[in-house]
């Protein structure tokens, strides 16, 4: 009978070695299935960026005409300009160009942006006060999103 060894290693072992096509196929779709899972993460990551950018735009948009209105405060209601926000109420001059520079910014910087200035008249007990309304459009989402700051002055 002869020997099935050669050199030293047995036909049974020579085919231990290496992979075979079958599982390097298993081990590609393995990794393409994770890398395919990476990659939605990382779109819903930016869609989440972007939103968290708009919301943080519009933040900052009503707290900077908050902050006009508390150094213009005369006459009381100067800064109420309606639902759409037209910028010339005529009340004040510097009002007037305050909400119009803030309503030309609002436009470009977020996606079909808008705003609302509702002016509140205070009682004895309750001060003036102010409803800043900035509303924009995401770009997945049938519904306008909105951000609304009482300013009380």
């Amino acid at each position: 009978m002869r020997s099935l060894h050669k050199r030293g290693h047995s036909l049974a072992r020579r085919h231990d070695r290496g992979f075979t096509l079958v599982e390097a196929l298993v081990a590609l779709l393995v990794l393409s299935v994770g890398l395919l899972g990476i990659a939605a993460l990382y779109v819903e990551t930016l869609r989440a960026s972007r939103m968290s950018l708009y919301r943080t735009q519009a933040v900052n948009f009503a707290t900077d005409l908050a902050d006009r209105m508390r150094a213009n405060r005369v006459p009381a209601n100067a800064y109420a300009c309606g639902s759409p926000c037209v910028a010339a109420n005529g009340g004040n001059a510097v009002a007037d160009a305050d909400l119009a520079d803030w309503m030309a910014r609002i436009g470009t910087a977020l996606p079909g942006g808008t705003a609302n200035v509702t002016f509140v008249a205070g009682t004895a007990t309750t001060p003036d006060a102010y409803l800043i309304e900035v509303e924009w459009t995401e770009v997945e989402q049938a519904n306008p999103v909105d951000f609304q700051l009482r300013v009380e002055i």
